[in-house]
């Protein structure tokens, strides 16, 4: 097939014509010769094209039905195709298989997690196993074996490690596992109970090495330790053994004042050591005293010794758990029954306890070497750091005696007044000398005046005065306590004095009951609210003073901690509050006598007089019950100065009332007039003794102000008085000039009262309109 496609060469079929110029055009001659060349040569290459495919028939025939399978094989695979895509574009076809995938995965999810059950059922199976087999193991008597099981199931379970969500199971093996903890527990500590017992008829410690409970014999005490330890129920079970060995052998060790000896005793048996024992026997040493303690740790250490070599088999980790359970007590108990009984009583005998802080210490070393306590651990050191602070001990004891004394002096206290103030006078003559030289008259540090304090106060500056004085002569860990007691002295008095309304029922006791009745007297008008009043304003001024008394000679580290002046605004505020209450008592008392009068109505009536007159005998009776309290206890100052609230609120309430009467007969007026005469009349004295008698004798009022302008209302009801029996026009007059205004009266008062004793008239009106016009 090769020749039939090479390319036709015109030039040679028009080989004789020359084509070198190719705008040369072709002649008809050539194109027609060029056209039968051209067919000749077309019908060569059919003839040739023919005779290929004659020759080559077979080869076509097979290829050509190789390609008619193919097409037929493409048509199918076709067809099959557009059958397919019409099933998955079909809706109901795409849910079934959608459903059928679904449940591929449904039912694959379920295989594992059926796998996984089955796995963890494996888990369980085998923890349940392992549990039954300790279990089994423990009621066997091998201890050990059940031991370790239990600590690994422990972490198997993550015992005290649990998470929320855990399947309930989870929760079901804990407990198999807490109940074999529980057995194993008390099991255990079964035979502990019946390896250490303490017979009290011959005080002996008795120790068994060979143990039987619950028909389990010869298990050994050390196999049964060893458990414990394994188990981590060490501290559990020796609990009670330690218990035991305290209460009934170191108690006794530890008794300075009945020595003790011990005695031990060892049983050997042909298997080696059956039982150790330890007996109490009674010193024969009884008159020695044991002042350096080296008797009582000695005594303390061969007890301890004793378990360490029996109990705990030489084992540092048992006899550390042993002392985890007993060093506490045992250091409290040398401390109470020893170390605290021989703090000195005196400073100057602080040296002598050098040896006893020497013994301690050596005391404590031993029990390291031991490992009963901890070597790294300071808060084992309690017995050599309580030796060590002894001058801190010695200052606490002493603080506590303080506060003991301050707090008795308070409770005894029953807040009398001496005899020669039970009457009423000044505290000081007319020359300036004391009436008397009684501790309980004392000059306040930052005022001329003189008042009278409780016994108790007296004494309590003394025991704080002494106090300080002994803080200048100590060293500064004690005065640095002495500094403090003296504080705590103070404050014990606003600790113990209910100044509120209330008492507080956190006391209790006799010191609840004090308080009580206390608080009961407070209610009422007598002394003891005065003399409280004195003492809070005594201690406030004492208290400023102290520092300046004594800061100078306190030792240098203590005067910049050595502060009062905080506490004296507290008792000054106290004092104030207890004046307050009892002038708001008085005062109370004082209207309800008042509103006894009923308002002063209808006094022309013999009923309503003798109403009204006993209302005004109350309120004098009142008065002159607080003139005879206050008068001689409290300052002059502070007496005037409450006298006059409580005149002026009972003056201005009865000239109220009287001014609020709006209809006056002739005979009530003069009725209501000799009533407020009676009363001035029988406060006369108490209104002389308002004017204060100074040191030099010369009579002065306050701030040169008379007692009038003390108690405005005094001059208004003396001039109401006046005006209950005074003409119209002088009435008239009266305002016109100012005295009526000047004494406190309004307009409107005066026209009320014009009107509720004078008729209607031509001369009521005029003077009305004279009162209304009047240029003030």
């Amino acid at each position: 097939m090769d020749p039939l496609l090479d390319r036709i060469n015109v030039r040679d079929l028009l080989s004789g014509h020359d084509l070198s110029d190719p705008s040369t055009p072709l002649s008809a001659p050539d194109l027609r010769l060029l056209i039968n060349r051209l067919e000749s040569h077309s019908l060569h290459i059919k003839s040739k094209v023919r005779s290929y495919l004659l020759s080559h028939h077979n080869d076509f025939a097979s290829l050509f039905s190789q390609c008619n399978d193919i097409v037929l094989k493409t048509n199918e695979i076709s067809d099959n195709l557009s059958n397919i895509l019409s099933l998955v574009s079909d809706p109901p076809i795409g849910g079934e298989i959608r459903k059928l995938v679904d449940e591929i995965g449904r039912k694959t999810k379920e295989a594992r997690e059926k796998r996984e059950i089955l796995g963890l059922l494996r888990v369980i199976v085998g923890i349940c196993e392992r549990l039954e087999g300790a279990r089994l193991a423990l009621r066997n008597g091998r201890f050990g074996f059940a031991a370790a099981e239990v600590k690994e199931l422990k972490e198997a379970l993550r015992i005290g490690d649990e998470e929320e969500g855990e399947p309930i199971v989870y929760g079901l093996l804990r407990k198999q596992w807490a109940d074999l903890f529980d057995e194993m527990q008390e099991l255990l500590a079964k035979f502990m109970d019946y390896a250490v017992q303490f017979e009290q008829d011959s005080r002996t410690i008795r120790v068994k090495y060979r143990l039987c409970v619950d028909e389990m014999d010869g298990i050994e005490l050390h196999t049964i330790l060893e458990a414990m330890d394994v188990a981590g129920v060490l501290d559990y079970s020796l609990a009670k053994a330690a218990d035991l060995i305290i209460k009934h052998v170191i108690t006794e060790a530890v008794n300075y004042q009945s020595p003790v000896i011990f005695v031990e005793d060892v049983s050997q048996g042909s298997e080696g050591i059956t039982e150790a024992v330890l007996k109490i026997l009674p010193s024969q040493d009884l008159k020695i005293v044991d002042v350096d303690g080296d008797a009582i740790y000695a005594r303390v250490i061969q007890v301890i010794r004793f378990i360490f070599k029996h109990i705990c088999f030489e084992n540092g980790s048992w006899i550390h758990s042993f002392g985890r359970l007993t060093w506490p007590r045992i250091s409290d108990l040398i401390i109470s029954n020893f170390l605290s009984k021989v703090v000195p009583e005196d400073a100057s005998k602080l040296a002598d306890f050098q040896k006893i802080i020497k013994c301690t210490s050596e005391f404590e070393i031993a029990l390291k070497e031991m490992m009963f306590i901890s070597v790294s651990d300071n808060k084992d050191e309690k017995l050599s750091n309580f030796a060590e602070n002894v001058e801190v001990h010695f200052a606490f004891r002493k603080k506590t005696e303080i506060l003991g004394k301050a707090r008795n002096l308070l409770l005894q206290c029953d807040f009398s007044v001496p005899k020669e103030f039970t009457s009423k006078g000044p505290l000081l003559k007319n020359d300036g000398m004391a009436i008397n030289s009684s501790k309980q008259v004392v000059d306040l540090l930052f005022s001329s005046e003189r008042c009278v304090v409780s016994k108790a106060a007296s004494q309590l500056m003394e025991l704080v005065h002494q106090t300080l004085q002994d803080v200048c002569l100590s060293s500064t860990r004690v005065a640095l306590e002495f500094y403090h007691a003296a504080r705590d002295a103070i404050l014990l008095y606003e600790a113990i004095i209910p100044v509120k309304v209330f008492v507080h029922h956190n006391y209790v006791g006799n010191l609840y009951f004090w308080l009580v009745k206390l608080e009961r007297q407070l209610d009422g008008i007598n002394q003891v609210a005065t003399l409280m009043h004195n003492d809070c304003l005594d201690l406030s001024q004492e208290i400023l003073g102290l520092a300046f008394e004594y800061r100078t000679d306190f030792p240098d580290s203590i005067k910049e901690y050595a502060v009062f002046a905080d506490m004296a605004p507290r008792f000054h505020l106290m004092a104030e509050e207890i004046l307050h209450r009892q002038i708001q008592i008085v005062v109370y008392n004082l209207r309800e006598a008042i509103d006894g009068a009923d308002g002063f109505q209808n006094t022309h009536q013999m009923q309503q007089y003798e109403s009204a007159k006993f209302s005004i005998d109350q309120v004098v009776f009142v008065l002159e019950k607080v003139h005879i309290i206050w008068e001689p206890l409290l300052l002059p100052s502070t007496y005037k100065r409450s006298m006059c609230m409580v005149l002026e609120s009972v003056f201005a309430r009865i000239t109220k009332d009287i001014l609020l009467l709006d209809d006056l007969a002739a005979e009530e007026t003069l009725q209501l007039q000799r009533l407020i005469h009676l009363m001035m009349d029988n406060l006369s004295s108490l209104l002389k003794s308002l004017i204060v008698v100074n040191s030099k004798g010369k009579s002065e009022e306050d701030s040169r102000r008379p007692v009038d302008d003390l108690i405005p209302s005094l001059r208004k009801i003396r001039k109401l008085a006046e005006l209950l029996d005074m003409p119209l026009k002088s009435i008239t007059s009266a305002w016109e000039s100012g005295e009526l205004l000047s004494c406190g009266f309004t307009i409107v008062e005066l026209k009320d009262f014009i009107r509720a004793i004078f008729a209607d008239s031509a001369l009521r009106k005029e003077c009305l309109w004279r009162i209304e016009n009047v240029g003030l």
